[in-house]
C-alpha cells in the first residue's frame, strides 16, 4: 500500500519524466514516436522510482528503452532541475518497458480472429492430470 507521500512524488515524477522523454524524442528526430509514462512506483524510503514507459510504435520500443537507460544520468539531472523545490533528493530511476497495450491488442486479435480459444477449445493446451 502506497502512502500519500509516495503517490504525490510518483505523480510529480511521472509528469516531469513524460515531458522530458517526449521533448528528447522530438529533439532527437523521432517525430512519429510517442513516449508516455504509464506508471511510476516509488519505494517507501523514496530512494528508488520504477518508471514504466509505453512506446508507440512498439517495434522501436527495445532500442528506445536502451537509449533511455544509457541517458539515465542526464534524465535524472533534468528531473532534479525541475523538482528542486519539491524534492530534496531525486530517487534512483529504473526504467522498464510497459507492454500491456501489446498484450491487450494480442488478446483482442485472437478473440476476433479464427484463433478464438473460446469458440475452439482445441487451441488451448491440454491440462495434464497428475
Amino acid at each position: 500500500m502506497e502512502t500519500q507521500r509516495q503517490k504525490k512524488i510518483g505523480g510529480v515524477i511521472q509528469k516531469d519524466i513524460a515531458d522530458i522523454l517526449q521533448r528528447a524524442a522530438t529533439d532527437g528526430g523521432l517525430k512519429g514516436t510517442l513516449i508516455s509514462v504509464s506508471k511510476v512506483s516509488v519505494t517507501t524510503d523514496l530512494s528508488i522510482a520504477k518508471i514504466y514507459v509505453s512506446i508507440f510504435p512498439a517495434n522501436k520500443g527495445k532500442e528506445l528503452l536502451e537509449g533511455i537507460k544509457s541517458n539515465q544520468p542526464m534524465i535524472k539531472h533534468e528531473l532534479a532541475q525541475r523538482t528542486r523545490h519539491q524534492l530534496r533528493r531525486v530517487p534512483e530511476l529504473l526504467f522498464f518497458l510497459d507492454d500491456s497495450l501489446e498484450y491487450i491488442d494480442g488478446i483482442e486479435k485472437s478473440l476476433k480472429g479464427e484463433e478464438n480459444p473460446v469458440k475452439n477449445p482445441d487451441l488451448l493446451e491440454k491440462r495434464k492430470k497428475s
